[in-house]
């Protein structure tokens, strides 16, 4: 399955507590059609005093939120947007918004 974001790109919540929030996703699972966004869905997680983390205590910890829930940002109108995909003239794949703004190469030509 063709999934409309990839790691590193800019999303939009669209479902959830974090609807309307934006965050660059971390992660993508494609087997379980999950995403993980910086700084969207925490969980809180005691953590032990260590040399990483002195004082220990309660850290936040970003959860997955399925793919569905998200959507990629439109560079020019800073807004969620659906995708297409359309073939290049050099045989690569490049994914657009629905009002025509590129958003990213999938799959480059190989030379």
């Amino acid at each position: 399955m063709a999934l409309h974001v990839k790691k590193g790109d800019t999303v939009e919540i669209i479902a959830g507590d974090g609807k309307g929030n934006t965050g660059r996703v971390l992660h993508v699972y494609p087997d379980d059609s999950m995403v993980v966004v910086q700084g969207q869905n925490l969980a809180k997680k005691h953590v032990r005093p260590s040399r990483r983390n002195p004082q220990g205590g309660r850290i936040g910890i970003e959860q997955p939120i399925h793919i569905s829930n998200v959507l990629p940002v439109n560079p020019k109108t800073s807004k969620g947007t659906r995708v297409r995909y359309q073939d290049t003239a050099e045989g690569g794949k490049k994914r657009v918004a629905t009002d025509g703004t590129e958003i990213g190469t999938i799959k480059k030509t190989k030379k």
